[in-house]
């Protein structure tokens, strides 16, 4: 056996595994960021989605840790339900619909955060080899997710000529899918768009769902809402649930609810996906086989973080005391918000309507140029094909003039 051969029978990875990145480039800028934090550089980390108090310490919600206190050490550390606590999922339904017609339209899992509601939509809603259809500008982990579970993912022009949501390009993109696949699983993250910060607003909503009810009539229709940074939304950004209810009968509507940003609990891994259909058997079905593919995956999630959870959704005091809190940082990254649209309007940065949310994009000819311009004055961001990805969530109010500095410098530097 030559030693070549020998080498091959040692490779046990599968070859699709075999030359996989080891590290999330975001989280590897980040680690870069600390480590010439930690060597003594004034440095502003722009990299991760978490809320940050303007002293740079990470924003907690005390009222968070006061619910799971309250939790029952021994009830806590037992097994949770496959598909989640009847509880928890409920008070998810009530906190996305309240009471009527869509609460009423609905099934719901736990899963390990907005990750895991992705995760079952395309495996339950696409078969393998299938693409789901997103914007060009995206979470990188929905690409991520796609190929690991051997699906693709197709993007459209997310905006037109004016800055406005591109409908056509959406309308052709669908159109594409419904002929080449005989279905079709949307992704739309909004309001508050990652990496953008965009919200669709009411006339963009309609032309989504002209296009979405003219698809249902040929094919399958699912749209996925990815609904992480829902609760930081400019006031009137949430208009989304009245176009939701229009669409029930013809497309199924899967709603991705974290606790992630809403609840300030990264690390808690808490969420779920909200399935909504006006049929009450497919209803049964989909709840059957998002519950198959909790067993099939995780198993079970974060028991004390969903009861938790239960009782900040449904205890009045600690309801309050949680909306309050979140309030507090609303208000924090609104402040931040505002500063940025003012600075970054007057230097002639290029990026799209920003109402609110953890990031905001600024278009580039060169991200990657402007991205090493930028470490090199200590100002870490992310690159997009097309743009750079600012973490406002992250850039305390007064370094925002010094970020914004850095985007006009680094973008002149590598050919505007």
């Amino acid at each position: 056996m030559s030693p070549q051969d020998a080498s091959i029978l040692t490779r046990t990875l599968i070859p699709e595994s075999d030359d996989r990145p080891g590290d999330d480039p975001i989280f590897a800028l980040h680690a870069e960021a600390v480590q010439r934090a930690a060597a003594g550089e004034d440095v502003l980390d722009a990299t991760l989605g978490a809320l940050m108090e303007d002293d740079g310490r990470l924003a907690i919600m005390p009222a968070v840790h006061e619910a799971m206190r309250r939790i029952d050490p021994e009830r806590s550390s037992a097994y949770a339900p496959i598909s989640g606590p009847p509880e928890f999922l409920d008070a998810v339904v009530r906190d996305l619909f309240g009471e009527g017609v869509l609460a009423d339209s609905s099934v719901a899992v736990a899963t390990p955060g907005g990750t895991g509601a992705i995760h079952h939509a395309i495996v339950n809603f696409l078969e393998p080899g299938q693409k789901l259809l997103t914007t060009s500008y995206f979470w990188g982990p929905y690409g991520i997710i796609a190929q690991h579970t051997r699906r693709g993912i197709e993007t459209f022009e997310m905006f037109d000529g004016s800055g406005a949501f591109h409908a056509e390009a959406f309308r052709a993109a669908v159109d594409r899918q419904v002929e080449e696949q005989g279905r079709v699983l949307v992704v739309f993250n909004t309001p508050c768009h990652n990496p953008t910060g965009y919200s669709l607003d009411d006339g963009e909503w309609e032309r989504v769902v002209e296009i979405l009810s003219n698809a249902a009539e040929r094919a399958p229709v699912a749209l996925v809402l990815d609904l992480a940074y829902a609760k930081f939304g400019a006031p009137g950004a949430i208009r989304w649930p009245a176009y939701v209810e229009r669409l029930l009968g013809r497309v199924t509507v899967l709603c991705a609810w974290t606790a992630s940003k809403a609840f300030a609990q990264y690390g808690g891994r808490i969420g779920a996906l909200v399935a909504l259909h006006a049929d009450a058997d497919e209803r049964s079905k989909i709840k059957n086989a998002l519950g198959y593919s909790c067993r099939g995956t995780w198993s079970n999630c974060n028991h004390l973080g969903m009861l938790a959870v239960t009782e900040l959704l449904r205890d009045p005091a600690l309801r309050e005391h949680s909306e309050r809190q979140r309030e507090r940082l609303r208000k924090l990254l609104s402040e931040r918000v505002a500063a940025f649209n003012e600075l970054a309007g007057a230097r002639g940065l290029a990026y799209p309507r920003y109402e609110g949310g953890f990031f905001v994009a600024v278009f580039t000819r060169d991200p990657h140029g402007t991205v090493e311009h930028m470490k090199g004055d200590g100002v870490f961001v992310v690159p997009l094909p097309g743009a750079v990805r600012v973490a406002i969530c992250a850039t305390p109010k007064a370094a925002v003039p010094r970020m914004v500095d850095a985007l006009a410098a680094g973008i002149r530097a590598a050919g505007g």
